[in-house]
This record gives C-alpha cells, structure tokens and sequence, in this order.
C-alpha cells in the first residue's frame, strides 16, 4: 500500500510541494494518453487510495471525486492519438506528465513520477524529480495521479464509445483485447485509432 515516505524524504531535502505524477493509456491501440500530477496534503488519508489497477471501478470514482476536492493541486493533460503516432508513445507519455506537472497552481518544485522512464528522444520531465517503479503502489501522491489519470481516461473512452459505437469502447477502454481486434478487423480503424500500434492488422 502506498506511504508517504517518498514524499516525506523530498520535503527533507528542502522541497515544500511534492507533486505525484502518473500516466494511463500507453497500451491501448485508440485514444488518447493521459498524465496527470496531484499534490496532496501532506499526511492526507484516503481509504482505499492505491494503485488505480488495484481498485475497483466504483471506488475509483468516489476517489477520484475526494482527491480533487481536497488536493492543493491537480491537474490532467492528455496527447492525442495522431500526436501519439507522430513522437510514439514513451515521448507522448512524458508530454503528458510534463505538461500536467506545467499547469499546477501552485506549482510543484519537485516531482515523484512512475515508472523508470522520465525521458524519450524529444521529451523530458524538466522539474526536479525522481523516477519510482511501481509508484503507484508506494507513494500516496502517485497512487493519486493514477486514479485522476485513470478515471479521466476511462470518462473520454465512454465518450468515444457513444461516437464511435461499433467498436465497443466502452467494454475495453481501447486495449488490444482479442474482441477489439475482431472488431478492427470487421469495421477497420477509426479516427482515434493509433496507426503506429496496428501493425498486426
């Protein structure tokens, strides 16, 4: 379960706004990516709050309603499809962490971000910051960007699922499900849809 001992050594170290960083959507074949970065109160408590793969729909929801009322700041970015096959998805999942990180107010003058990447061949996390794999099961304030990243994410797929019916966006947000992939191959790809990640059509 996440803690704030992460977040705890950063303000040691003389930082007073850590923000958490995250991303969802970098597997899908549609859609959007999307980065989002919250800073929460230091010590804050939220039941259930933990990696967004690790809670249940309903939960997430709820959670995603808490962390934006009590965050001292938050905010989601998103690369869009066609973007995504222009830079590929490492450069458009830093895109989109950094320019959520961008947009905080206040800002946040350190940064504890997800995974073990925090640059691609044209774009970097530029704030000081340190790389956490599986953050989002041990950091508080990552597991928070998660839910936000998560929760928006899973809200625009439902609406591309209302546009773009036949390819039931709703059941599989977008990821290469073996239903998604017969659907692809009846229908052929949308306007959402990623060229760069249909190779196997």
């Amino acid at each position: 379960m996440p803690t704030w001992e992460l977040e705890q050594i950063a303000m040691e170290h003389g930082y007073a706004l850590v923000c958490g960083c995250d991303e969802a959507g970098a597997g899908p074949l549609a859609g959007r990516v999307y980065g989002a970065a919250v800073i929460l109160p230091s010590g804050l408590e939220l039941p259930h709050l933990n990696d967004s793969k690790q809670v249940s729909p309903k939960r997430r929801e709820a959670l995603f309603a808490q962390i934006k009322e009590q965050a001292v700041a938050w905010a989601v970015a998103w690369v869009e499809p066609e973007e995504i096959d222009r830079l590929d998805i490492l450069n458009s999942r830093i895109k989109a962490m950094q320019w959520a990180v961008d947009v905080l107010e206040p800002r946040a003058d350190y940064a504890l971000v997800d995974g073990n990447r925090d640059r691609g061949s044209r774009m970097s996390i530029t704030i000081p910051h340190k790389t956490v794999v599986k953050g989002d099961s041990l950091s508080y304030s990552i597991a928070g960007a998660s839910i936000l990243a998560k929760v928006s994410r899973d809200h625009y797929m439902k609406e591309m699922a209302q546009l773009y019916p036949q390819y039931e966006f709703e059941r599989h947000k977008g990821y290469p499900t073996k239903r998604h992939y017969e659907l692809l191959r009846e229908f052929g790809p949308c306007p959402i849809h990623r060229r760069s990640f249909l190779k196997k059509l």
